[in-house]
């Protein structure tokens, strides 16, 4: 790793010795950024066979998504276990109260542990980062409960430390949006189903495929509103890519759509949240 200051140099060194500590383990891995550098590091450290990346596929998580983490873990050679959750039959969930987030990340973090269990391994870690403790995040307390350990966080790194020491890893993930679960698009309170979930996921592949690199989809029950970054807003004023967005976004079943011009931010769900 090229040392860009030495607070960077020590936080990558304190994060290689916190690993090397724990001896084998399992990782939550879904391929976005901040999880797929723990992975690497990880296998760096201890060696492809004391690491496990543990995949959840569920209605809430883009077959695209899944596509990308398959990919990311064979590069690296790491073992790579997929296993079924279905959040929308956890209770709490689908009616999507405050702790949405604490009953998908309880339900995922079981099954690591369980896994880690049955294949001897010594700990689970997620990728949590020190900019996560910015945001309401009720998912860190069933991390808290079941003994899941964030090394990123432990060793005080945040997002765009990740993003630099991933690009000098020649990690392809570098430069990737934020990934966050389908079901963040949805107000506290507002039913998550099978149904809104395609429709989210149907919109947002629309703006992928067109390479918005910031976007989300939040539904509003017959409004979608849309955020883009700030620099990317003028794009959806052309006409032709208006219409056409327009029209594909009626056909997912929205009535009205609606630009955010404040544009792209994470948790922007929680800017109402008590």
């Amino acid at each position: 790793m090229t040392e860009t200051t030495q607070d960077l140099a020590a936080k990558y060194s304190r994060l290689q010795q916190i690993l090397r500590e724990l001896g084998s383990v399992v990782v939550a891995f879904s391929g976005g950024v901040d999880s797929t550098l723990l992975l690497r590091v990880a296998r760096d450290v201890l060696g492809a066979d004391k690491v496990i990346a543990l995949t959840a596929t569920s209605p809430t998580y883009p077959q695209y998504e899944f596509e990308e983490s398959q990919r990311l873990a064979s590069e690296m050679h790491v073992r790579q276990l997929v296993v079924e959750s279905n959040e929308l039959e956890i209770p709490g969930f689908a009616s999507n109260d405050r702790l949405r987030c604490y009953h998908c990340k309880k339900e995922l973090f079981s099954l690591c542990r369980a896994k880690a269990q049955e294949l001897g391994m010594a700990c689970i870690l997620d990728g949590s980062n020190t900019d996560d403790l910015k945001d309401f995040r009720p998912g860190r307390d069933a991390a808290r409960e079941l003994q899941v350990r964030s090394p990123l966080l432990e060793a005080g790194l945040n997002k765009d430390e990740i993003r630099y020491i991933s690009r000098d890893l020649g990690l392809t993930t570098w430069h990737k949006q934020p990934f966050a679960c389908l079901s963040s698009r949805f107000p506290y309170g507002t039913e998550i189903t099978a149904e809104r979930l395609t429709q989210i996921d149907r919109c947002e592949t629309f703006l992928r495929h067109r390479n918005f690199r910031n976007y989300r989809v939040r539904y509003h029950g017959e409004t979608a509103r849309i955020e883009v970054a700030t620099e990317e807003i003028p794009r959806l004023l052309d006409e032709a890519l208006r219409c056409e967005l327009v029209a594909e976004f009626k056909a997912a079943g929205f009535t009205y759509v609606a630009l955010d011009l404040e544009g792209y931010r994470t948790g922007s769900m929680n800017e109402v949240a008590p």
